[in-house]
């Protein structure tokens, strides 16, 4: 994967209450040239805004960014209404679309929705199918008949647009697995980064799997989910008791994300306020005006 196709992003909570600033934030990224925004989908939450209504509206008001859904919560959004959902946004949008997607995390929750709760086997299996139904949706051609464990459909028509890349939330064996075969990317779970026990002994799941399904696992990208400070100052310790980053200087920032691309493989970034459901606008504007370009700048040379 070349330098070019490193990607910086940001994430917010689609909150009923933040409407306006979370428009200002994602326009203020779209015009300093951040490559994507990304939404939270809890639909059991009644503060939240649909993700996905939230996801159109925002691709309605800017220009250049991708946004994505970070993870798609799939037990309440089908299989083939979420691919004529993504189509239809990348189709709008010019194909400023990734489909983030998980198996499903908070079942208890799920479940007070009225959805079938699926034990973690089944769940991960109908994940594994969701990929390959949405792909076979997309991009045209003869209708679609799938027979499936979880999803079945008959002669349905794909939508005359490509499938968007697809960037799994996978946390266990069998999920890692299942994004080796059949997904465009991973984004490591629960804060996990490129010097993190979790990364380290998961992505090569993925890559195991991936070179089974004869495919190139340096095609699979890692997106990183992760909070951290961006101070004044050096800060003497960049990261806490446990390992975890946590800010630091814009040099600090510049030479840890220069290092996880060059030296751990890491292909994308996506900042999240610390504590706070929303970034500042300031903090905002210090990743992608200061950090974002010397990294990008790094890493080409």
């Amino acid at each position: 994967m070349s330098p070019r196709d490193v990607v910086f992003g940001f994430g917010a909570h689609p909150s009923t209450d933040d409407i306006p600033e979370l428009l200002r934030t994602a326009q203020q990224a779209d015009r300093d040239g951040l490559d994507h925004f990304t939404l939270f989908d809890h639909p059991y939450v009644g503060g939240w805004l649909d993700a996905y209504a939230a996801l159109g509206f925002v691709l309605g008001s800017t220009e250049r960014i991708t946004g994505l859904v970070n993870v798609t919560n799939l037990p309440t959004r089908p299989a083939p209404m979420l691919a004529r959902t993504v189509t239809s946004l990348s189709a709008l949008s010019g194909g400023r679309v990734v489909l983030g997607l998980g198996a499903g995390g908070r079942w208890d929750r799920i479940a007070d929705m009225g959805v079938p709760p699926l034990s973690p086997g089944a769940a991960v299996d109908a994940f594994e199918e969701a990929i390959v139904l949405v792909k076979l949706l997309s991009g045209g051609g003869a209708p679609v008949t799938y027979q499936g464990g979880h999803y079945q459909v008959r002669h349905i028509e794909p939508a005359p647009v490509a499938a968007p890349p697809v960037w799994t939330g996978s946390v266990g064996p069998k999920s890692l697995a299942a994004t080796g075969r059949v997904a465009d990317g991973w984004i490591p779970g629960h804060a996990s980064d490129w010097l993190s026990e979790r990364y380290l002994s998961s992505r090569p799941v993925i890559d195991e799997a991936a070179a089974s399904a004869d495919r190139d696992p340096s095609e699979i990208r890692t997106v990183f989910n992760f909070p951290g400070r961006i101070t004044d100052r050096p800060l003497p310790a960049t990261r806490d008791h446990d390992g975890r980053w946590i800010g630091g200087s814009t040099d600090q920032w510049i030479e840890e994300l220069t290092g996880a691309v060059l030296e751990h493989g890491a292909s994308g970034f996506t900042l999240f306020a610390v504590g706070e459901d929303t970034l500042d606008r300031t903090v905002l504007a210090r990743w992608a005006q200061e950090i974002v370009p010397a990294v990008r700048e790094a890493i080409a040379t």
